[in-house]
């Protein structure tokens, strides 16, 4: 089952340029090591070496933030939208 995988423009370098991809998995895990066996680097770039999720990318299920939910282990079904986020910080 295809999900949409919105991509932000740091990692497009990784996906041929592309805005959006499709990736499959039950959960955000799966669909990460789909997307890397896909985009080779590209999990590399989202989660550590342990395996967790870094601290400035935020990734979200429809509009939904993984952390608040099961984080990798947070399911996915088709129609859903994933959207792969960096932390931004600043201001005064």
């Amino acid at each position: 089952m295809p999900v949409e995988v919105k991509v932000p423009s740091v990692l497009r370098g990784l996906v041929a340029g592309s805005r959006t991809v499709e990736g499959r998995g039950a959960t955000v895990g799966q669909l990460l090591d789909d997307l890397e066996r896909r985009y080779p680097g590209i999990r590399g770039r989202l989660v550590s070496s342990t395996g967790d999720l870094y601290q400035f990318v935020n990734i979200y299920v429809n509009d939904e933030d993984i952390r608040f939910l099961k984080q990798l282990d947070t399911p996915v079904s088709e129609r859903d939208v994933i959207s792969i986020l960096p932390a931004l910080a600043g201001g005064s």
